[in-house]
């Protein structure tokens, strides 16, 4: 599977990337500034989110010490907010990884370049979940 990574416009340094993960969906901008976030039209700590998930979201830009160096504007739909914080994650990494080698090497020690594709089983019938029976009863 072909993976989606564009440059856009190499001389204000804007870097495009799609992550994945469950049913979320996030498309990632990685443009040349001063770390401003935004994640769909709200800033970072506007998001009513678990202190954990800011974290994850940032990872990729802590561990290339980009944090300063780039904005990210970030467009995420479908699932939940782990979902949602992992594609994130995954865009940001895959935009970074166009950027230098040096950054390729650093996130493929911390495995942010593999994609996560487990996705929820679906519902069969005659059963309470994908895999949930009604209880036996002998008597």
């Amino acid at each position: 599977m072909v993976e989606e990574v564009k440059v856009i416009k190499k001389e204000k340094a804007i870097y495009y990337a799609t992550g994945k993960r469950k049913c979320s969906i996030a498309r990632v901008w990685l443009i040349s500034g001063d770390g401003q976030i935004v994640v769909n039209d709200k800033k970072l700590d506007d998001l009513h989110c678990h202190f954990t998930y800011k974290t994850k979201l940032l990872k990729p830009l802590i561990l290339t010490n980009t944090k300063d160096k780039y904005d990210l504007k970030v467009t995420v739909n479908g699932g939940g907010v782990s979902g949602q914080t992992d594609a994130i994650m995954y865009g940001v990494a895959k935009a970074l990884n166009t950027i230098s080698e040096e950054y390729h090497r650093i996130l493929k020690q911390e495995g942010l370049l593999s994609r996560d594709a487990r996705i929820v089983e679906r519902k069969k019938y005659f059963r309470k979940k994908a895999r949930k029976r009604t209880q036996y009863r002998k008597r």
